[in-house]
């Protein structure tokens, strides 16, 4: 399993909110790139960039960051989310260098561009499913939608996307520990699922893993790491010594 890092971007800088209120953010770093390096030293296996401004914008605006760090450090994982809401802001940032991209949004409000983007795209399309109670939520998670998060992902089983990160809105910065019967419930489903929201500590690692499920591939986590509440190189080597076992 992978314990992958958290870059959100609001303004150039990386930030984290609480439970997805652009007016409740804390300021980590000004230098997206410095952070991106910061847990490549710690391990990771995998970036998570998240274009905050670009969710609610509709179209990427922090795209610069995004593409240093890709420049940065070509040979590492990137996956990203926020304001893609068309194949050629897909392409672009394939084509900079990064490695899945996450439709969230769209894949709410038009479902049929994930097997569009999947078939342009083979191998390189996550969708990202954010709920609030069970719900999915849009534009930045500024809107909850009346659709069931697994209700929708199984309309994608077909389509090929590479994973589903799936996140517990309520669980989100809140270092409450993941929502682990809904995460596992979305595995279920048969799509590979990344785990996001409420990761604080070792043990929620722990939890997931206790879970022995083959199609919980990843655990995303932000506000732990950056507080130095939860070791990413722990928390990563654990992970690859339960995968050798």
């Amino acid at each position: 399993m992978l314990v992958i890092p958290a870059i959100d971007l609001k303004d150039g800088a990386c930030v984290r909110l609480l439970q997805g209120r652009m007016e409740d953010s804390t300021v980590f770093s000004d230098s997206p790139v410095e952070t991106a390096s910061r847990w490549v030293n710690d391990g990771c296996k995998r970036l998570h960039l998240v274009d905050l401004n670009g969710a609610f914008a509709g179209e990427p605006v922090n795209h610069g960051a995004i593409e240093a760090i890709a420049k940065a450090y070509p040979d590492l994982p990137l996956q990203v989310g926020g304001g893609v809401r068309d194949l050629a802001t897909i392409e672009r940032y394939l084509h900079a260098g990064v490695n899945y991209v996450i439709l969230g949004t769209q894949a709410v409000k038009t479902p049929e561009i994930v097997a569009e983007a999947c078939k342009e795209f083979e191998g390189h399309i996550i969708v990202g499913l954010d709920a609030r109670d069970g719900f999915v939520a849009t534009e930045g998670w500024a809107a909850t939608s009346e659709v069931k998060a697994t209700e929708l992902a199984k309309r994608f089983r077909d389509d090929g996307v590479s994973s589903i990160v799936y996140t517990d809105i309520a669980r989100d910065g809140m270092m409450q520990g993941v929502n682990l019967a809904q995460t596992v419930e979305m595995a279920n489903i048969g799509i590979p699922v990344i785990a996001s929201g409420g990761v604080s500590q070792l043990s929620d690692i722990e939890a997931i893993l206790a879970e022995q499920h083959p199609g919980i591939i990843g655990a995303i986590t932000g506000r732990a790491i950056y507080e130095g509440k939860l070791s990413l190189a722990e928390a990563q080597a654990l992970c690859d010594r339960v995968a050798r076992s």
